[in-house]
């Protein structure tokens, strides 16, 4: 696989439409980004992503400041919606380039509806796939700056003591996905991943 670099430009727009959908997954219609975080949202498709360099170590990033919803909260290394007419297969592929310039081959762990209320702004109400993946040390990351403010490979045991010490730091998705990566999905992140091979990364910010 070979990755693109991704672009300093906006790779995200309030008029591309997303998937509606039922608790089953059954399409319902479309709707623009927009109408679809609207209020209290309309249930549509969503996925997450983690990437990780092996079990233990894992890249999350801070969502840049122009995001309408949860700007400047830390989130997993991934996360975006299929648009109309896209498979999960594409959609992912697609936001790894577009975000950090990467690909990888991702595993399907499991699917979860949950809704939350961004203030006046809006609101998340998503069907979300979570996927995993593992990075190669033979890639480099390269973070789209609209969508990214700030970025890190973090330890598994880190990212455990930053979670009880200041949940309020991250995307209430994010949070409802670690409890259960770092839970039941464990031991297939521990296989897919495998064992600890390198030192944690440092992060990179582009924020003064």
């Amino acid at each position: 696989m070979t990755p693109e670099e991704p672009d300093a430009v906006q790779v995200s727009f309030d008029d591309e439409l997303l998937v509606l959908v039922d608790a089953d997954d059954t399409v319902t219609g479309f709707a623009s980004k927009a109408d679809a975080h609207r209020g209290d949202g309309h249930l549509h498709r969503a996925f997450s992503i983690f990437l990780f360099a092996d079990s233990e170590t894992v890249l999350l990033h801070r969502r840049a400041a122009a995001k309408p919803l949860w700007a400047g909260f830390w989130t997993n290394s991934v996360c975006s919606h299929p648009r109309r007419g896209e498979t999960y297969d594409v959609a992912t592929r697609r936001r790894l380039r577009e975000e950090l310039g990467v690909a990888s081959d991702l595993r399907w762990l499991y699917r979860f509806e949950y809704a939350a209320r961004f203030g006046t702004a809006g609101s998340e109400h998503e069907l979300c796939s979570v996927f995993v993946g593992r990075l190669g040390a033979e890639q480099t990351v390269r973070p789209n700056p609209t969508e990214i403010a700030d970025w890190g490979w973090f330890s598994c045991g880190e990212i455990d003591a930053w979670v009880d010490r200041s949940p309020g730091d991250f995307t209430p998705w994010f949070l409802l996905e670690w409890s259960r990566l770092r839970g039941e999905f464990r031991p297939t992140v521990e296989a897919l991943c495998g064992p600890p091979i390198r030192p944690v990364r440092q992060h990179r910010s582009f924020v003064a």
